[in-house]
């Protein structure tokens, strides 16, 4: 915080290990008389063993492909909106870096109509990341969120890599489902934003 409020720049905000970011904020603070927010609060999970849920929702997985792009970029925005996050690149764009690598899978109901995705990001250091999960609110309540995950995480543990995903505190219903999954906590992150 020190080098960077010396050398003049403008720093927006945070995200880091809970105590780090706090850490982080009370010295960004001290430094420039900033005032700080914690806006942000967010667990990371690592798939221990993968525990499918009991009862599985009629329908299937399915990786995403392009017919799917319009309603990947639509849901990226919804999902965005429903967590009070921002939309950090534009929803086609988004659409296209996921089909490029087969990083967004879809639970369809046995008619063929997409109900719930969950996402993955390529493997980096032996690590995938579950991202985004998403059901629409009018879908929710029927194990779809929680059919998709475990298709994806056995996906990814399959490959020999450890599989981890992050979940809003805010959000405790998550927070059970991935533990039922056999997702364990590791740790505590926040976000910190100035003005």
């Amino acid at each position: 915080a020190a080098r960077l409020a010396e050398a003049g720049l403008r720093v927006p905000g945070v995200w880091a290990e809970r105590d780090t970011a706090a850490a982080f904020a009370t010295a960004w603070q001290r430094r420039t008389g900033a005032t700080a927010e914690q806006s942000e609060r967010q667990r990371l999970y690592q798939l221990a063993e993968l525990t499918p849920p009991d009862r599985t929702p009629p329908g299937r997985a399915r990786v995403a492909d392009a017919a799917d792009r319009e309603l990947l970029a639509r849901w990226y925005t919804e999902f965005a909106a429903d967590t009070g996050g921002r939309i950090l690149q534009d929803p086609l764009q988004w659409a296209d870096s996921r089909l490029a690598h087969g990083g967004a899978t879809l639970w369809e109901t046995p008619d063929g109509t997409p109900v719930s995705l969950a996402g993955q990001l390529p493997e980096s250091a032996g690590q995938i990341r579950v991202a985004p999960v998403y059901t629409p609110a009018a879908l929710r309540g029927h194990g779809y969120a929680g059919a998709v995950t475990a298709e994806v995480s056995g996906q990814a543990a399959a490959s020999g890599a450890e599989v981890l995903l992050f979940t809003d505190l805010a959000n405790p219903v998550a927070g059970r489902l991935y533990q039922r999954l056999g997702y364990r906590p590791v740790a505590d992150f926040a976000t910190w934003t100035f003005a």
